[in-house]
């Protein structure tokens, strides 16, 4: 059984919410993650300051790998001569030296992808030719039986009541490829609003080769969106040879932590839950 703890969109800068970052912070040794994920947006205009803060932030979490990617407020909005000649600069410097890279544990492997495009759309995301390549080079070595795990920034599939940002430009062609390469689960953010769907939502395939697709809210930030307006969630994700759980935490005001709101659970690539399991 593998535990990976999933927050999102931190939003060091003026949305930072320092009380709910604090009791996050209280709350994650509890969880006994195995894996840690952030899918992007670790600031809110990719300043060098705070960069530094939410190193730090990250430097408190539980000492656990951790698959980190960056968001579009990570690259710098109004600097424009820097966005164009080093768009990373200040996230490879504090946050991980590497756009897109791969972490390996007992049970599962994450590929993260930098989903952003800071030359060619300042909010809208892209996976390019290059990075279905990475993902099929290291897909093609994964143990037998490991969780294919796809992590980016930007959004495979859109909440209903919140769907304001344009998909991603052949959306379609690459959950083909993910599918293809059995894919598991794909976690991301960026909409500041929980959704836990399928990529039945966007593609035709085979029910029983679907991918799962996770997004959290903002764990830490004031932007919360839609039915999470004011809201801060993350998600506790367990993962075993035959399915995966999904556990949605959002934060209440009257308790003053986070508690379970839903609990989610989805077949392994290629299974089916027993009978006794299927909603």
């Amino acid at each position: 059984m593998l535990t990976v703890l999933h927050i999102s969109d931190l939003h060091f800068g003026p949305p930072y919410r320092e009380q709910i970052g604090e009791k996050l912070l209280e709350l994650t040794p509890q969880l006994r993650p195995d894996v840690i994920v952030i899918s992007g947006d670790f600031t809110q205009r990719a300043k060098d300051e705070q960069f530094r803060e939410a190193s730090e932030f990250i430097k408190r979490l539980p000492d656990v790998p951790q698959v980190v990617v960056p968001g579009n407020h990570d690259v710098p909005l109004y600097r424009v001569a820097e966005r164009f000649r080093n768009p990373h600069g200040l996230y490879q410097q504090h946050i991980h030296p590497e756009l897109n890279h791969v972490v390996t544990v007992d049970g599962a492997m994450f590929v993260a992808l930098d989903s952003t495009a800071p030359r060619t759309a300042i909010t809208n995301g892209r996976i390019r030719q290059d990075q279905l390549e990475f993902c099929c080079d290291w897909f093609a070595g994964a143990e037998a039986g490991a969780a294919r795990i796809v992590v980016a920034h930007h959004p495979f599939a859109s909440a209903p009541d919140y769907a304001h940002d344009a998909r991603m430009p052949r959306l379609k062609s690459v959950l083909q490829r993910f599918t293809e390469l059995g894919v598991d689960m794909i976690l991301g953010g960026h909409l500041h609003r929980a959704y836990i769907g399928n990529s039945l939502d966007v593609i035709e395939t085979d029910h029983d080769r679907s991918i799962l697709i996770v997004q959290s809210g903002t764990s830490t930030s004031r932007r919360g969106r839609a039915r999470e307006t004011n809201k801060n969630s993350f998600n506790l994700i367990t993962i075993d040879s035959d399915h995966i759980d999904v556990e949605h935490h959002i934060y209440l005001d009257d308790t003053e932590r986070f508690e379970p709101a839903s609990q989610h659970r989805f077949p392994r690539f290629g299974k089916r839950l027993p009978n006794s399991q299927r909603q």
